[in-house]
């Protein structure tokens, strides 16, 4: 009886905070039993982040990125923008602090390099160097784009200084490939062997890894460790039905991937509705797949020491997974938040939301941990 009420005071003082609207971590409807008693975090969004200079406007915010001393890299898309807002429109790569004050901008067309026609993702790796891909497939009437497809992925120190480029705009030549990439989602550098490692994601269906310094292709896989197979369209359909409980043996949208300290690795197989683990090698483990919601929409690690959870999107908000069992935990979900397309945590717990359609990024803020 005291834990109890020890629990509603701790919810309760959460709700009476002032100055943000408030949420807590709430079950989903089939929360695995195992997490039971556990703690789970607190977040509530902050509708004042960020402050975007007064003389720009963002497009369609696609995907975010932290550093080291926690600023928040936010990659846009400018050729979103209205017409009459095109000449406002703010350099793709726009730098933000914690607070949400501006630090700096860049990106864009420039020498030596290809730019995305549709910017995507956005990776800060712990060296510090900033990666970047697109997901663009030329289609008629697209107005403003070159017809090409986003077959590249772009590194650059912080202050934009390009130092290499994967591949090349609309040279792949499928999921066999290892020179290109094609229409890649996101991308995510492991530090204790220096690779980058791609959801490629859009045209092909695997994942990728090269060498981070040399560019130099490693190996691939697809979904459930197999060898991906070419599908290559420039539409993302929506299944109608899931008729096999494990999905099909092919990737569809490797929308989001993520690494752990410990090695593994999490995607997003987003119209899949289902998020795979391997090891760093390729090699599967087991996967958490949710049919009955648009699921793995992005992916994002919590920020404590054991990086105990995974926060995978939906379109019911950021479902809270226990990392090691891939069991449901909870789910977060304030009031006023945007289902994201990429999400991102920062050192401090906080989570970060790209919302392109909605021309939006938000802030959830990280309030504690609240017993179940």
């Amino acid at each position: 009886m005291l834990r109890l009420t020890l629990n509603w005071v701790l919810l309760l003082s959460v709700f009476l905070l002032g100055g943000m609207r408030s949420a807590v971590a709430a079950d989903v409807p089939t929360a695995a039993p195992s997490a039971a008693g556990r703690s789970l975090p607190v977040f509530e969004l902050d509708p004042a982040w960020p402050k975007v200079p007064p003389k720009w406007k963002l497009g369609g915010p696609s995907s975010i990125a932290i550093d080291a001393q926690d600023n928040v890299w936010v990659l846009h898309r400018p050729r979103t923008l209205k017409p009459e807002q095109i000449a406002l429109a703010a350099p793709p790569v726009i730098v933000f602090d914690g607070a949400g004050n501006f630090v700096k901008a860049w990106g864009g067309a420039g020498s030596g390099y290809e730019w995305p026609e549709r910017e995507h993702g956005i990776h800060i790796d712990y060296k510090g160097f900033v990666w970047l891909g697109g997901n663009y497939c030329p289609l008629p009437g697209d107005v403003g784009y070159k017809p090409v497809a986003d077959d590249a992925y772009l590194k650059f120190t912080q202050d934009g200084k390009f130092v290499m480029q994967i591949g090349r705009s609309n040279q792949s030549k499928g999921n066999a490939d290892t020179a290109n990439v094609h229409r890649a989602a996101d991308a995510w550098v492991h530090q204790p062997t220096n690779e980058l490692f791609v959801a490629d994601g859009y045209g092909n269906h695997r994942v990728i890894v090269f060498d981070a310094d040399t560019g130099a292709y490693k190996r691939m896989w697809g979904a459930f460790g197999n060898k991906p197979v070419d599908d290559d369209n420039c539409a993302t359909v929506q299944p109608k039905s899931f008729p096999d409980a494990q999905g099909p043996q092919n990737f569809s949208t490797v929308h989001s991937i993520r690494i752990a300290r410990d090695g593994l690795v999490y995607v997003a197989d987003r119209e899949n509705r289902r998020v795979q683990m391997f090891t760093h090698e390729g090699k599967f483990l087991k996967q958490l797949i949710r049919t009955e919601m648009r699921f793995a929409l992005d992916l994002s690690l919590s920020s404590d020491p054991e990086q105990q959870y995974l926060y995978v999107g939906s379109d019911k908000g950021i479902i809270i997974v226990d990392r090691k069992s891939l069991e449901i935990a909870g789910t977060i979900l304030p009031a006023g938040m945007i289902v994201g397309h990429h999400i991102a945590t920062d050192s401090r717990g906080n989570i970060y939301v790209a919302s392109p359609g909605a021309e939006k990024v938000q802030k959830l803020v990280f309030k504690g941990m609240v017993p179940r």
